[in-house]
């Protein structure tokens, strides 16, 4: 923990770790060493075989962490995820986590990754927030693949009439790379293919990286992928990877990547860490299968949405449980007296200074997110993620309000505690399950239009008043009305740092109006992703990113990774 005055970073907590081998983590949860594909010691994938044999198991509970607004104070979403599981794996429950993989865009940029911190964390930390089992690798490759069979298609004569200035299809990195955002290929004479304009999206935006999150197994993974839209014809009709017959190609080099990852917790809770679709961009959950294995071996299942409860928690919600039939339990929503303070008006560098009326404002956004989950008729409960630097009066001050507006709350101390100090978070849910009534239910029909349900997400997680379609979004919903598309949910790419789709606008902002520019479909995935503001598909880096700080020791142990 701290040593006189020195704070251990997170690798060097995570190294100085002993992980027991995943066989041993596998038999706790009762899977034999034949349900495992090893990846060395400590990391494997489940099998399809095991996957199999446990679909006749009964259905443990889950729970879904979100939090507030996300600021660069750090709210500790995945901290606190696996220091739930964590204190319940200290009292005697049967848990597992279900968890994204991290991508190696904010890794090496600016938000770090996805494994949690301090004494809460998921091992090997620096395998998973790097290349992992290979997963990202093989989305990237299937995404890339179908792009070059598109392009060859032109090549060799373009029999589906693709009409060049309508291929929708990108490219994909996993990593922020600005410069990609546009790009021209084809150039250099016919035999280098037709000259056209194109772009890269970052891995975790590829419709791939949804579809597979989605899907139930193999054969359902080959059935989405032969839905997804790469490009229309001359007829201004869509052409599908299903007309192109390459569906089969694509899943098999997914063959692999659909296996959930196992791995451990410093106090060796099991994990499943698989997918990693973005929030801000796609719906921001882990893989159906692994939630849905992880339902099989545990009697609770902590998993996390990305962002705050306005995207990822909303896209759980009305997305990933409709589709693979999923009722959480309740909700835990995060929140840090530092982020708070920053969404009543606190500069960054001033958050270790107490300040009580900037923390009173901040409860605003903290109010709206509790609202939203309500809304979905769960019951909930606040985790106030402990910082070094709160003083005893801020944390007073929002039990106080926490409790005033009858919101069960526990302080919460993993970080620097591990498992120990989410006791009372754990506690607190299982007390709010056992005595709260659950009426979940997603906030609308997909029977409603699609201009109904982007109005209904802005008006009750949101809080806005109105809807602006520009004329391209206008001419869109006609033609998908046209091709059957408007029965599927919506999937809104806004940003994560507001509850607007202004990301200047912090704490809770009233009488605002959310602007549709355009809307674009994941049919394979089962969703229209709906484009507000100014979210980016593909990412830049910072001016300091945070590879500049990554290293190589020679032993071949990482250096600086957070």
């Amino acid at each position: 923990m701290v040593i006189g005055s020195e704070v251990k970073s997170d690798i060097e907590i995570a190294q100085a770790a002993r992980m027991k081998p995943i066989t041993e983590i596998a038999e706790k949860i009762g899977l034999q060493d034949d349900d495992l594909e090893l990846f060395g010691k400590y990391k494997a994938k489940l099998s399809n075989e095991a996957l199999k044999k446990l679909a006749i198991k009964p259905n443990g509970k889950v729970i879904l962490v979100t939090s507030i607004n996300p600021t660069p104070a750090g709210e500790g979403k995945s901290t606190v995820t696996v220091g739930l599981a964590d204190a319940l794996n200290r009292m005697g429950k049967e848990v597992m986590i279900a968890m994204r993989e991290p991508s190696l865009g904010p890794t090496m940029g600016i938000k770090g990754g996805a494994t949690g911190g301090g004494y809460s964390q998921v091992l090997p930390m620096e395998d998973i927030n790097l290349h992992f089992t290979g997963d990202f690798h093989a989305i990237t490759t299937a995404n890339n693949a179908l792009a070059a069979l598109i392009d060859n298609h032109l090549q060799q004569g373009n029999q589906l009439h693709i009409d060049q200035r309508r291929i929708v299809w990108k490219r994909t990195l996993d990593l922020n790379d600005r410069a990609l955002r546009k790009v021209i290929i084809g150039l250099g004479g016919p035999s280098q293919g037709v000259p056209r304009e194109d772009g890269f999206d970052i891995t975790v935006a590829s419709e791939i990286m949804a579809v597979l999150c989605l899907a139930t197994d193999l054969s359902d993974l080959k059935v989405r992928l032969s839905r997804m839209v790469v490009a229309y014809n001359d007829q201004k009709e869509p052409v599908t990877v299903g007309d192109l017959g390459v569906e089969g190609a694509l899943t098999l080099l997914l063959k692999d990547a659909i296996k959930p990852n196992l791995v451990q917790t410093i106090e060796h809770t099991p994990a499943l860490v698989h997918g990693g679709p973005f929030a801000n961009i796609a719906h921001g959950c882990n893989s159906v299968i692994a939630t849905k294995a992880a339902l099989k071996l545990a009697d609770f299942v902590i998993t996390e949405a990305g962002f705050g409860a306005d995207l990822g928690a909303e896209k759980f919600l009305n997305i990933k449980a409709r589709s693979a039939d999923i009722k959480p339990e309740a909700v835990v929503i995060v929140a840090t007296i530092r982020a708070l303070k920053m969404h009543g008006g606190v500069a960054k560098d001033q958050l270790a200074t107490e300040n009580l009326a900037a923390l009173t404002l901040g409860f605003a956004n903290l109010q709206k997110h509790i609202e939203t989950i309500k809304s979905f008729g769960l019951p909930l409960v606040v985790a106030i993620n402990k910082f070094i630097s709160d003083t005893d009066q801020e944390v007073k001050t929002l039990l106080d309000w926490c409790k005033r507006e009858n919101a069960p709350v526990a302080l919460t101390e993993v970080w620097e505690k591990g498992g120990e100090g989410g006791i009372l978070l754990a506690d607190t849910l299982l007390k709010v399950i056992e005595t709260e009534e659950n009426h979940f239910s997603p906030l609308y029909d997909l029977s409603d239009s699609i201009e109904k349900k982007v109005l209904t997400i802005v008006e009750k997680v949101y809080g806005g008043k109105d809807v602006e379609f520009s004329p391209k979004a206008k001419k869109q919903l006609a033609d998908y009305e046209k091709f059957g598309w408007s029965n599927l949910p919506v999937c809104m790419a806004k940003t994560q740092y507001s509850l607007s789709d202004d990301p200047s606008k912090l704490g809770r902002p009233a009488d605002f109006t959310i602007t549709i520019r355009e809307f674009k479909p994941s049919i394979g995935a089962g969703f229209i992703v709906v484009l507000t503001g100014e979210v980016m598909t593909m990412p830049g880096l910072p001016k300091k990113p945070a590879a500049l700080n990554m290293d190589v020791d020679e032993n071949g142990r990482a250096v600086g990774l957070f």
